[in-house]
């Protein structure tokens, strides 16, 4: 068994390589093993803020990594205590020699937050002349041009969800830049939720959280990305709460996005969820095909590349539920036609698509549509299987069901025997019923886009 300080900063490695920097330095900084008994590990984390964000958005990457480097290990436990094996970390790492060669600011390749604004966190790229509008997002775009006109006094709070990839970053932060442009002393403010979790985590470590109070309670206009993480910890959960409500009596306007309705948040408090649904809430669904087509145009002709009209007719129609994966697939195109002497021809293109559609993260299976539902409904897969007749268990039971003879063309018969030994007659109702109350209620299909993301990562 490795020593156990060696143990850790392994892992501290690994996780460093595989998540965001900042979110490193915020959440493992002064963190390390305490103890290790009977196949369970102890991490000491400095504050019961972090033990909370740790244990329920990197508990998986840690177990994960942890069971790579030995695997007699089989949990891990959080507990609040005195730092010392991060810290260590961190101090070789700033010691180490700088590389040989430091990529100049031209040879990276197109790093979108190097113009960021420091006093917003605005990206100026992001405005609505590059937004292309379309059926899928017409609504919220009407609605993010009606908040700048009419500033805290229409559409507060203004509430946009929708899957990853379909613009909702681009359009909140058009926004944010449409104001600085019309009234440049206005006082606006763009953070991600996570951000915004690190700030709070380093006021507590500082004893000074009226400081951070006063910076997000005296703007004009708060925009505030991924709100759906906030549900994991009632501290940023209270914190919003207060920050909502100083700006929203004072009529500052409040901009707020989320993979999904309020009503899908699962843990989300109720005086939130109110608060969230008492504004205007507008989707963004799936770009059609024009849009798509456009979008493809746009970001020809933004980098200089002509690109035949067939090539950008067949992209746009096979890739269609995410903006970033469509331009990714225009990116593969254009790499690989800047390796090649000649012109890619459709068939290139064709297998360069195919390979991107029926990569391995594409695969599921019927462990994995079920462990995306019990997770997302914050349910045991064992109560998912189980006879309870609980509303809380019925539906995302049904779910389930659903997805399995949706996504994995499973038999009624088989479906019935997975979820619990049931008759397949159960499993047919149930594919029926979900079937039917996705054409009737958008938040359900909100929810099903969620969980199919989930299902599908690899």
């Amino acid at each position: 068994m490795p020593e156990l300080n060696t143990l850790w900063q392994s892992v501290l490695g690994e996780l460093e390589a595989s998540i965001p920097r900042a979110s490193f330095i915020t959440w493992f900084k002064d963190t390390n093993i305490s103890d290790m008994k009977e196949g369970c590990v102890t991490v000491s984390v400095p504050n019961g803020f972090a033990k909370e964000w740790i244990q329920n958005k990197y508990h998986k990457q840690v177990l994960r990594f942890l069971r790579i480097l030995s695997h007699e290990i089989k949990d891990v436990a959080y507990v609040i205590g005195a730092p010392t094996t991060s810290g260590a970390y961190l101090q070789a790492k700033a010691q180490k020699k700088r590389p040989l060669f430091v990529p100049k600011e031209s040879d990276q390749l197109d790093f979108k937050e190097l113009n960021v604004n420091p006093d917003t966190n605005l990206n100026p790229r992001y405005t609505f002349d590059t937004f292309i509008v379309g059926s899928f997002n017409e609504l919220a775009h009407a609605a993010a041009r009606s908040v700048v006109k009419n500033l805290g006094r229409d559409f507060n709070p203004l509430f946009i969800h929708g899957k990853v990839g379909v613009g909702k970053t681009h359009l909140i932060q058009a926004v944010g830049n449409a104001v600085v442009k019309e009234s440049p002393h206005a006082k606006v403010k763009y953070i991600s939720s996570e951000k915004f979790m690190g700030e709070i985590l380093e006021a507590l470590r500082r004893q000074d959280m009226n400081s951070l109070k006063d910076k997000y309670r005296n703007i004009d206009l708060l925009i505030m990305d991924d709100i759906q993480f906030i549900a994991r910890t009632e501290k940023m959960q209270e914190e919003f709460f207060h920050t909502f409500n100083a700006l929203y009596e004072k009529n500052k306007q409040i901009i707020i996005s989320s993979d999904r309705p309020p009503a899908a948040i699962a843990t989300l408090e109720d005086r939130l969820r109110s608060r969230f649904e008492g504004g205007m809430m507008a989707d963004i669904g799936e770009p059609d095909y024009e849009t798509r087509l456009t979008i493809l145009r746009l970001k020809c002709d933004e980098k200089k590349i002509a690109m035949a009209q067939d090539i950008l007719e067949y992209i746009a129609a096979q890739i269609k539920n995410n903006i970033r994966e469509l331009e990714g697939a225009l990116n593969r195109v254009i790499l690989t036609s800047q390796m090649s002497p000649v012109p890619p021809t459709i068939d290139d293109v064709k297998n360069i698509i195919q390979q991107i559609i029926y990569s391995p993260k594409k695969f599921t299976s019927p462990k994995k549509v079920i462990k995306a539902v019990a997770d997302f409904y914050e349910l045991s897969e064992r109560e998912l299987i189980n006879r309870s007749r609980k509303k809380e268990v019925v539906r995302p039971r049904q779910m389930a069901m659903y997805l399995l003879r949706e996504e994995l063309k499973c038999s009624f018969p088989f479906i019935g025997e997975k979820m619990g030994k049931k008759d397949h007659t159960t499993a047919i109702h149930a594919y029926k019923k979900i079937s039917g109350d996705l054409k009737r209620d958008a938040d359900l299909e909100s929810e099903m886009r969620v969980i199919k993301e989930r299902m599908y990562i690899a």
